[in-house]
């Protein structure tokens, strides 16, 4: 798994300092709240909110904070109104960016991908420029010598999955959305335990970057994974884990 997925766990697992994880929980928080609202407040009927939920988790948000999110999520008071918008647009190298934002002001949002896009070697472009290179994918993995390839692939494709691969090292597991918690399920019932675990955009082709190209395109990641208002950045660049253990430390 040698690219933006990679790339995606590699900064979940750098968000233990302070000011990270805050702003990782505000942007969960927004998702659960959002969920909450549009499906109610049962994940088992609610697959948003389900997948919100485990987002909470992932980067370790008190059950508590959770519980009191959807609470809100589900009150009458109304509260802020997010709107849930993508954008799309090319990064340094040619390489494919999708983000998703939930905002409470379209213009301010719009102004600032159209700012970061352009200060950071990339091009904001039209709806469907880039989206059609992309489909929606559960995967989910675990460190290579925690589990044989027989026994994970007969767990896996029992379940529901799609695929079972080695992504140089680590064995990944690729859903269909709607295969992708059951397979979870089942996985961790069998008593295997995920290194990550995510629903994601995969793209149907990718731009291999190196150790020269490869900064720029991460540096318009990290700025827009930054942003209060961006909920998800997808991106189709591909780059060596070594690389990108490089240039990430």
């Amino acid at each position: 798994m040698s690219g933006h997925s990679k790339w995606h766990n590699i900064r979940v697992k750098k968000s233990k300092m302070d000011a990270v994880r805050g702003k990782l929980f505000t942007k969960v928080s927004k998702e659960l709240l959002m969920a909450a609202r549009k499906g109610g407040g049962d994940p088992a009927t609610n697959f948003a909110l389900k997948n919100a939920i485990a987002k909470a988790r992932e980067v370790n948000m008190p059950a508590d904070n959770i519980k009191r999110v959807i609470e809100k999520g589900t009150g009458a008071d109304g509260g802020v109104q997010y709107e849930e918008i993508t954008y799309e647009g090319y990064g340094p190298h040619g390489v494919a960016v999708m983000v998703e934002a939930a905002t409470d002001n379209r213009n301010r949002t719009a102004a600032d991908m159209r700012h970061v896009f352009s200060k950071y070697g990339g091009n904001l472009g039209e709806n469907g420029c880039v989206s059609w290179l992309f489909q929606k994918r559960g995967i989910i993995t675990f460190a290579g010598d925690s589990v044989g390839e027989e026994t994970l692939l007969d767990l896996a494709i029992s379940a529901g999955a799609d695929d079972v691969r080695d992504a140089e090292g680590t064995w990944e597991v690729e859903t269909s959305p709607d295969d992708y918690f059951t397979v979870l399920e089942a996985l961790e019932k069998a008593g295997l335990k995920a290194e990550s675990s995510l629903l994601t955009m995969i793209p149907s082709t990718t731009v291999k970057l190196g150790r020269s190209e490869a900064p720029a395109v991460l540096k318009l990641m990290d700025m827009l994974e930054d942003n209060d208002d961006v909920q998800n950045v997808y991106a189709n660049f591909d780059i060596p884990s070594e690389v990108l253990e490089e240039v990430t430390a």
